[in-house]
């Protein structure tokens, strides 16, 4: 008695194709939802960041009588005998300040996820304290003093993704068009960058550092907003 044993047909070359650019046009379509996810996932990250350097930034006016300039470098010095240098005039080493005087000894909160940034290794001791690419925001002065809470509640002082080492143009790149910015008021906003300026409206026709009469900075009477920019590699 003979048993009929069917063969398998396996896929054809025209099969096989076909399975590919089906896989490859979902690839495609899905793609760039898994970027914006990302993108988003980081937003999310540095505004979660920024509040928590708003909270030790409190603290640190509290004692000092506003937030981190040059000259408070000096007395955070005097009253703590810290090892962690603080000269500078680039965002580490005003943030810096915060660790030297205690309020914080984790440098995760001054992460945030932009070209040439690293996640910070928590070494504090000395000069690897907010290392080359451990700090991701930008911070603003008034001049080169530091601005407190006495002022409009409504002025930015910690902002990212900053684009360049000057000016106060925007990577739109990282958080998908945004950029996130803390307040005095410790509120944390993301707003839209323009694609044609690369800057922010703070309100409409004021952007980050416009001073008059209309602005978050008023006359600016303590000195003209400026950016500290932070070390990247």
């Amino acid at each position: 008695m003979k048993t009929n044993l069917k063969t398998r047909r396996g896929f054809t070359l025209v099969e096989l194709l076909v399975v590919i650019v089906i896989i490859a046009s979902l690839a495609g379509l899905t793609a760039p939802m898994i970027i914006r996810q990302r993108k988003k996932a980081d937003q999310t990250q540095a505004v979660n960041n920024a509040r928590q350097i708003g909270l030790a930034m409190f603290e640190f006016e509290t004692e000092y009588g506003r937030f981190p300039d040059s000259n408070s470098a000096a007395e955070v010095t005097l009253n703590t005998e810290t090892t962690i240098p603080m000269t500078g005039t680039d965002s580490n080493s005003y943030f810096r300040q915060l660790m030297g005087a205690g309020y914080t000894l984790s440098e995760a909160m001054f992460y945030a996820k932009v070209p040439g940034s690293k996640k910070p290794d928590g070494n504090i001791e000395g000069t690897s304290a907010l290392d080359i690419g451990e700090v991701g925001f930008g911070y603003i002065l008034a001049g080169t003093n530091g601005i407190s809470t006495a002022g409009n509640p409504a002025r930015p002082y910690v902002v990212t993704p900053l684009l360049g080492t000057s000016g106060d143009q925007f990577d739109k790149d990282p958080f998908d068009g945004k950029a996130v910015i803390l307040r005095i008021d410790n509120s944390v906003t993301s707003l839209q960058i323009l694609p044609s300026t690369k800057k922010i409206n703070l309100s409409p026709g004021n952007d980050l550092l416009k001073t008059g009469p209309s602005t978050v900075w008023g006359d600016s009477t303590t000195g003209t907003p400026t950016i500290a920019f932070p070390k990247l590699n």
